[in-house]
């Protein structure tokens, strides 16, 4: 019986005579570079990988808003930075309070919680981005007046309104430590 032709990239099954196990033999073996060479680029992909995962991320300087005091500023003019950051918020809990949406409940709420969220981030903007080196008589006041929004803001979230008699002296005192400030800050 004569032999059948195959092709050569076909893999041949010879089934041997003594050994009841089929030798699987193969005519083409293609090249024998790529493995080495696909295995030595994904060990550097995912070194790559690793590397920019770990580095440190710069952190680029962030530009000056117009009308706001460098930190070499505050340090020139402490009193200036601190009155500056005292108007800001002043101006901020006075526009967020004073806000007409109309006479329905759900707008009385939205201009009820824009002045609670005006007076908890005015006190901490306060605490935040007063210069340490602000003149005592200056910043013993600002102190108070951060401690005092953010007072009242609490009392505010709890559902005191301003008729409840506490929560209207919290609010006249606030009132006159601004009063004060802008006082000092003329």
């Amino acid at each position: 019986m004569p032999e059948p032709t195959l092709d050569p990239d076909e893999t041949i099954r010879d089934y041997p005579r003594t050994s009841g196990e089929p030798v699987v033999t193969s005519r083409s073996s293609g090249p024998g570079w790529m493995a080495p060479v696909a295995l030595a680029l994904s060990v550097l992909a995912a070194a790559a990988a690793g590397w920019s995962l770990f580095k440190p991320t710069p952190v680029p300087e962030a530009p000056e808003a117009p009308g706001t005091f460098s930190a070499n500023a505050a340090a020139a003019d402490p009193k200036a930075a601190a009155c500056k950051t005292v108007a800001l918020v002043a101006e901020g809990v006075s526009l967020q309070s004073r806000i007409d949406l109309g006479p329905e409940p759900v707008a009385l709420e939205t201009v009820a919680a824009n002045t609670r969220l005006s007076m908890v981030g005015g006190s901490v903007y306060l605490r935040e981005n007063t210069p340490s080196n602000t003149p005592a008589e200056l910043a013993e006041p600002i102190g108070a007046l951060a401690n005092q929004l953010q007072e009242a803001a609490q009392y505010f979230f709890v559902g005191q309104t301003s008729s409840v008699p506490e929560q209207a002296e919290r609010l006249k005192a606030a009132a006159t430590t601004s009063e004060k400030l802008a006082g000092l800050c003329k």
